[in-house]
C-alpha cells in the first residue's frame, strides 16, 4: 500500500517540537502494517521555502526516509472543476495536487486532518481514500 502524507502531517512528524503524540502513533502502524510513506513534490517545496534555513536542511535531511513521488499525475477535468470552486490560494492548489494523486490512483490513500481536502475529496467521490 502506498499512503500519500499530506504535508501538514510530515511536518508535525518531522518538527523538532513534539506538537501531535498521534502522529508518532500513526507512523509506527503504517510501519508496522509495511506501508509506503509518500510525499509530494509540492510537499517539497512548500517546506524548501521556510525562511529558516537551517528548518530547511533538517527538513531536507529528514524527508529523505519517505519516497518521493518521481512523476504527477495530469489534473483531469473533475479535478479542475474541484480546484476552480474550492481554490482560494496557492496553498489550496497545492492540496488539490496532493488530492490528485489519490483520485488518480497512483497512492492508495491519503492521510491528512486539512478539512478543505475533505471537502475536496467529497465532491470527488474519494473520501473512502
Amino acid at each position: 500500500m502506498r499512503v500519500l502524507l499530506d504535508t501538514n502531517i510530515v511536518i508535525h512528524r518531522e518538527t523538532s517540537v513534539i506538537m501531535k503524540n498521534d502522529i508518532g502513533h500513526l507512523f509506527k502502524w503504517l510501519d508496522d502494517l509495511k506501508y509506503t510513506k509518500c510525499v509530494h513534490p509540492a510537499t517539497l517545496d512548500e517546506i524548501k521555502r521556510h525562511k529558516d534555513p537551517q528548518v530547511v536542511k533538517t527538513m531536507a535531511v529528514k524527508l529523505s526516509s519517505y519516497h518521493i513521488l518521481k512523476t504527477v499525475a495530469p489534473m483531469g477535468q473533475e479535478v479542475q472543476a474541484v480546484s476552480a470552486k474550492y481554490d482560494k490560494t496557492p496553498n489550496d492548489t497545492i492540496d488539490t495536487a496532493i488530492l490528485n494523486e489519490v483520485f488518480s490512483g497512483r497512492v492508495d490513500l491519503l492521510i491528512t486532518e486539512d478539512k478543505n481536502i475533505h471537502k475536496k475529496a467529497k465532491a470527488l467521490g474519494c473520501t473512502d481514500k
